[in-house]
């Protein structure tokens, strides 16, 4: 018999680590694909990050990311201030392909 149980919903593979008025640490994992895409965009936007003159992400530990999903990251830092600076740490080869087509790499130091 199949079970029916209700199934509690799998935690966002991304999450704000550390954060203050300067530096913000947002560390990912599994994978990022379109059943993720509107809690991402909504983690993107919280205040935390906005007032954060320094973004590192951790991707050391995340699989893979859909197109979607790398665009919804440009959104935020494209309309964040000027002065952001994104540093993009450890992401696998398949994830900064995807990082590079959506160009990521135009905004954001991408390092190994």
């Amino acid at each position: 018999m199949a079970d029916t149980s209700p199934q509690s919903p799998q935690p966002l593979p991304v999450a704000i680590t550390e954060a203050d008025a300067q530096h913000a640490v947002l560390t990912f994992s599994d994978v990022l694909d379109a059943h993720t895409l509107s809690e991402l965009e909504e983690l993107l936007s919280d205040r935390r990050l906005r007032q954060a003159g320094t973004w590192a992400w951790d991707m050391s530990g995340l699989e893979r990311i859909d197109l979607a999903c790398a665009y919804a990251l440009l959104r935020s830092v494209t309309r964040a201030p000027e002065t952001l600076s994104v540093t993009i740490r450890g992401p696998r080869r398949a994830v900064q392909r995807t990082l590079r087509h959506a160009g990521l790499d135009t905004v954001a130091a991408i390092e190994e």
